[in-house]
Protein backbone atom coordinates (compact mmCIF):
# COMPACT_ATOMS: atom_id res chain seq x y z
CA UNK A 1 0.00 0.00 0.00
CA UNK A 2 1.02 3.28 -0.52
CA UNK A 3 2.78 5.29 2.49
CA UNK A 4 0.94 8.49 1.97
CA UNK A 5 -2.21 6.91 1.68
CA UNK A 6 -1.57 4.59 4.27
CA UNK A 7 -0.83 8.19 6.65
CA UNK A 8 -3.88 10.27 5.47
CA UNK A 9 -5.75 6.99 6.19
CA UNK A 10 -4.12 6.43 9.76
CA UNK A 11 -4.21 10.64 10.36
CA UNK A 12 -8.14 10.35 9.14
CA UNK A 13 -8.67 7.44 11.77
CA UNK A 14 -7.02 8.95 14.72
CA UNK A 15 -9.06 12.37 13.81
CA UNK A 16 -12.49 10.62 13.99
CA UNK A 17 -12.37 10.14 17.92
CA UNK A 18 -11.28 14.61 18.32
CA UNK A 19 -14.13 15.20 14.97
CA UNK A 20 -17.01 13.17 17.58
CA UNK A 21 -15.86 15.12 20.55
CA UNK A 22 -15.64 18.24 18.61
CA UNK A 23 -19.35 17.72 17.47
CA UNK A 24 -20.45 17.70 20.82
CA UNK A 25 -17.74 20.69 21.55
CA UNK A 26 -19.55 22.73 18.91
CA UNK A 27 -22.90 22.79 19.98
CA UNK A 28 -21.71 25.04 22.86
CA UNK A 29 -21.12 27.57 20.54
CA UNK A 30 -17.71 28.33 21.09
CA UNK A 31 -15.57 31.33 20.29
CA UNK A 32 -13.91 31.87 17.08
CA UNK A 33 -10.78 31.91 18.72
CA UNK A 34 -11.63 29.18 20.52
CA UNK A 35 -12.34 26.76 18.21
CA UNK A 36 -8.86 27.93 16.50
CA UNK A 37 -6.79 27.11 19.81
CA UNK A 38 -8.95 24.13 20.66
CA UNK A 39 -8.16 23.09 17.06
CA UNK A 40 -4.32 23.68 17.41
CA UNK A 41 -4.08 21.84 20.68
CA UNK A 42 -5.61 19.11 19.32
CA UNK A 43 -2.96 19.37 16.16
CA UNK A 44 0.32 19.78 18.59
CA UNK A 45 -0.59 16.52 20.42
CA UNK A 46 -1.42 14.32 17.31
CA UNK A 47 2.08 15.38 16.39
CA UNK A 48 4.34 14.99 19.23
CA UNK A 49 2.91 11.86 20.68
CA UNK A 50 3.21 9.62 17.69
CA UNK A 51 6.99 10.44 18.00
CA UNK A 52 7.00 10.08 21.93
CA UNK A 53 5.19 6.62 20.92
CA UNK A 54 7.95 5.68 18.21
CA UNK A 55 10.32 6.58 21.13
CA UNK A 56 8.92 3.73 23.27
CA UNK A 57 8.26 1.71 20.40
CA UNK A 58 12.07 1.82 19.35
CA UNK A 59 13.22 0.77 22.91
CA UNK A 60 10.60 -2.03 22.92
CA UNK A 61 11.53 -3.35 19.07
CA UNK A 62 15.30 -2.97 20.65
CA UNK A 63 14.87 -5.23 23.64
CA UNK A 64 12.59 -7.50 21.75
CA UNK A 65 12.41 -9.25 18.39
CA UNK A 66 8.85 -9.40 17.48
CA UNK A 67 7.43 -8.54 13.60
CA UNK A 68 6.75 -4.64 13.49
CA UNK A 69 4.02 -4.88 11.00
CA UNK A 70 2.38 -7.48 13.39
CA UNK A 71 2.58 -5.64 16.26
CA UNK A 72 1.45 -2.11 14.25
CA UNK A 73 -1.81 -4.28 12.91
CA UNK A 74 -2.65 -5.52 16.67
CA UNK A 75 -2.22 -2.03 18.10
CA UNK A 76 -4.68 -0.67 15.14
CA UNK A 77 -7.21 -3.67 15.92
CA UNK A 78 -7.41 -2.55 19.31
CA UNK A 79 -7.72 0.87 18.63
CA UNK A 80 -10.19 0.66 16.25
CA UNK A 81 -12.33 -2.05 18.23
CA UNK A 82 -12.16 0.69 21.48
CA UNK A 83 -13.24 3.30 19.34
CA UNK A 84 -15.81 0.74 17.53
CA UNK A 85 -17.19 -0.02 21.28
CA UNK A 86 -16.94 3.44 22.70
CA UNK A 87 -19.13 4.86 19.98
CA UNK A 88 -22.12 2.78 21.80
CA UNK A 89 -21.75 3.77 25.20
CA UNK A 90 -24.56 5.95 26.84
CA UNK A 91 -22.02 8.51 28.62
CA UNK A 92 -22.87 11.67 30.37
CA UNK A 93 -20.67 14.35 28.98
CA UNK A 94 -19.74 17.27 30.70
CA UNK A 95 -18.13 20.40 28.48
CA UNK A 96 -15.58 22.23 30.35
CA UNK A 97 -14.29 25.48 28.62
CA UNK A 98 -10.61 27.18 29.02
CA UNK A 99 -7.13 26.17 28.22
CA UNK A 100 -6.62 23.63 30.73
CA UNK A 101 -9.54 21.45 29.71
CA UNK A 102 -8.41 22.16 25.83
CA UNK A 103 -5.12 20.56 26.91
CA UNK A 104 -7.11 17.53 28.12
CA UNK A 105 -9.60 17.23 25.63
CA UNK A 106 -6.04 17.28 22.80
CA UNK A 107 -4.43 14.41 25.54
CA UNK A 108 -7.45 12.00 25.18
CA UNK A 109 -8.44 12.18 21.65
CA UNK A 110 -4.71 12.01 20.73
CA UNK A 111 -3.95 8.37 23.27
CA UNK A 112 -4.43 6.54 19.72
CA UNK A 113 -1.50 8.80 18.34
CA UNK A 114 0.95 7.35 21.06
CA UNK A 115 0.23 3.71 20.19
CA UNK A 116 0.08 3.85 16.75
CA UNK A 117 3.81 5.96 17.18
CA UNK A 118 5.05 2.61 18.72
CA UNK A 119 4.53 1.29 15.03
CA UNK A 120 5.84 4.54 12.99
CA UNK A 121 8.87 3.11 11.82
CA UNK A 122 6.45 0.43 9.65
CA UNK A 123 4.72 2.58 8.10
CA UNK A 124 7.62 5.17 7.40
CA UNK A 125 11.20 6.81 7.44
CA UNK A 126 10.35 9.86 7.39
CA UNK A 127 8.65 10.60 10.80
CA UNK A 128 8.42 14.20 10.89
CA UNK A 129 5.96 14.33 7.35
CA UNK A 130 4.05 11.30 8.82
CA UNK A 131 3.33 13.32 12.06
CA UNK A 132 2.45 16.62 10.20
CA UNK A 133 -0.23 14.65 8.51
CA UNK A 134 -1.63 13.20 11.94
CA UNK A 135 -1.11 17.13 13.03
CA UNK A 136 -3.03 18.54 9.82
CA UNK A 137 -5.89 15.89 9.80
CA UNK A 138 -6.37 16.32 13.45
CA UNK A 139 -6.35 19.94 13.42
CA UNK A 140 -9.11 20.26 10.29
CA UNK A 141 -11.05 17.42 11.73
CA UNK A 142 -11.16 18.87 15.07
CA UNK A 143 -12.14 22.29 13.67
CA UNK A 144 -14.67 20.97 11.05
CA UNK A 145 -16.07 18.94 13.95
CA UNK A 146 -16.83 22.26 15.90
CA UNK A 147 -18.54 24.10 13.55
CA UNK A 148 -20.69 21.16 12.58
CA UNK A 149 -21.30 20.73 15.70
CA UNK A 150 -24.38 22.95 15.63
CA UNK A 151 -25.75 21.49 13.30
CA UNK A 152 -25.56 17.93 13.61
CA UNK A 153 -27.04 15.61 16.25
CA UNK A 154 -24.74 13.58 18.99
CA UNK A 155 -25.64 10.09 16.87
CA UNK A 156 -23.58 11.65 14.20
CA UNK A 157 -20.44 12.00 16.47
CA UNK A 158 -21.15 8.46 17.29
CA UNK A 159 -21.50 7.28 13.75
CA UNK A 160 -17.81 9.13 12.95
CA UNK A 161 -16.73 6.95 15.85
CA UNK A 162 -17.67 3.56 14.08
CA UNK A 163 -16.42 5.07 10.97
CA UNK A 164 -12.69 5.66 12.38
CA UNK A 165 -13.08 2.17 14.38
CA UNK A 166 -13.92 0.62 11.22
CA UNK A 167 -11.00 2.11 9.67
CA UNK A 168 -8.34 1.27 11.94
CA UNK A 169 -9.54 -2.29 12.20
CA UNK A 170 -9.26 -2.88 8.01
CA UNK A 171 -5.67 -1.06 8.82
CA UNK A 172 -5.13 -3.65 11.55
CA UNK A 173 -6.24 -6.48 8.62
CA UNK A 174 -3.88 -5.43 6.48
CA UNK A 175 -0.75 -5.11 8.53
CA UNK A 176 -1.36 -8.57 9.85
CA UNK A 177 -1.85 -9.94 6.71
Amino acid sequence: MNVLFTCILIGISLSMDAFSLALLYGTYGLAKNEEITLSIIVGLFHFFMPLIGLFFGNMIFHYFFVDANFVVGIIFGLIGFEMFISSFREEEVKILIGFVPFLLFGLSVSVDSLTTGIGLSSISDNYLMVSSIFMLFSSFFTYFGLKLGGYFSKQFGKLATIFGGVMMMILAFIYIF
